[in-house]
């Protein structure tokens, strides 16, 4: 059947308005889960130190009756630090594009703000969960912190090859050959940290050892909701020998480790009046400019309160 001469049709007609929906979808993700559940400080230098104190080892403890005393050793403390990192993102949106109707947004360059400080918060937390060792930095070289990975070296499992690094907080780790994932090694690296005097809280891994994990017998078990008529598969909690941990998957750390972290062991502190700022940049043409920006560092306030379970395979 053929359109009757003379209709007037959506093909030829000119004037018609766009639909366009007043609504910008977005499904990448923005969930950070080391940097929001460790906690915030601040720094005043860009080489931040703190101390760690370490207890005499437990010994027997007879002494005779009406003896002398004479000091015990002192055990002092062990000074550490970090180097402070800046991380930032530049939005420029030009004057036309400033003025013209939006949809989804009233104002660009507010838009393009909230966008970059998702990015950025995304970069922050693969760089603090990455396998980067620490750079004072000079004129020509940037200001590198020591990330997690750099930190724990007292409770480790790892493949064949692999190496903790030599001094916590100055070296990188040495990826090693690459194994399945299993529960003997967790357990292991569990029993480690409890015999060091760590209470770890919190197992986080990439998306395939979550799967992974999910078929070890110490986690919970799936849930079949009758009244729903839905079986809960997963899995958010470990019941160790030595405590309850949960299991979080990151998608911005590294897929090839498990991370067994007691959280309140680490810290992200910030350059006073550095934290997750937007600086104006004074305009050199035709367009608005901000720059969003984080300087920051990991505090490991002591690192054998975690552990690590590296080299693993992710397919």
């Amino acid at each position: 059947m053929s359109i009757p001469a003379g209709t007037v049709n959506t093909f030829t007609t000119i004037g018609n308005r766009e639909d366009l929906t007043d609504m910008i979808y977005r499904i990448d993700p923005v969930d950070t889960p080391f940097i929001n559940g460790v906690d915030k400080t601040t720094a005043t230098a860009i080489k931040h130190e703190w101390q760690t104190q370490a207890l005499a080892t437990a010994a027997s403890n007879a002494q005779l009756e009406g003896d002398d005393v004479t000091a015990d050793t002192a055990t002092v403390t062990v000074r550490l630090s970090n180097t402070a990192q800046i991380s930032r993102k530049v939005p420029f949106v030009s004057g036309s594009q400033q003025a013209v109707d939006h949809a989804g947004r009233d104002d660009e360059m507010a838009y393009q703000e909230m966008l970059k400080g998702l990015e950025l918060k995304r970069d922050m937390e693969v760089v603090v969960t990455a396998n980067q060792a620490q750079v004072t930095g000079d004129t020509t070289t940037a200001r590198k912190l020591s990330t997690v990975l750099s930190w724990i070296k007292s409770a480790s499992d790892k493949g064949a090859s692999g190496a903790d690094p030599g001094t916590s907080g100055t070296n990188s780790r040495s990826d090693g050959t690459q194994r399945a994932f299993t529960e003997a090694q967790l357990k292991g690296v569990l029993s480690t940290i409890w015999t060091n005097g760590g209470k770890p809280d919190t197992i986080m891994v990439g998306a395939f050892n979550k799967q992974q994990f999910s078929t070890f017998t110490g986690r919970s078990s799936p849930i079949e909701q009758a009244s729903s008529k839905k079986i809960v598969a997963a899995v958010d909690a470990y019941e160790s020998d030595f405590g309850r941990l949960k299991v979080v998957a990151n998608r911005f750390s590294r897929s090839r480790d498990c991370l067994v972290l007691q959280m309140d062991m680490w810290a992200i502190a910030y350059l006073k009046g550095r934290r997750m700022v937007s600086v104006p940049i004074a305009p050199t043409g035709d367009a608005r400019k901000k720059l969003i920006l984080s300087e920051y560092t990991l505090e490991s306030r002591n690192e054998k309160a975690s552990g690590i379970v590296a080299d693993l395979t992710t397919s």
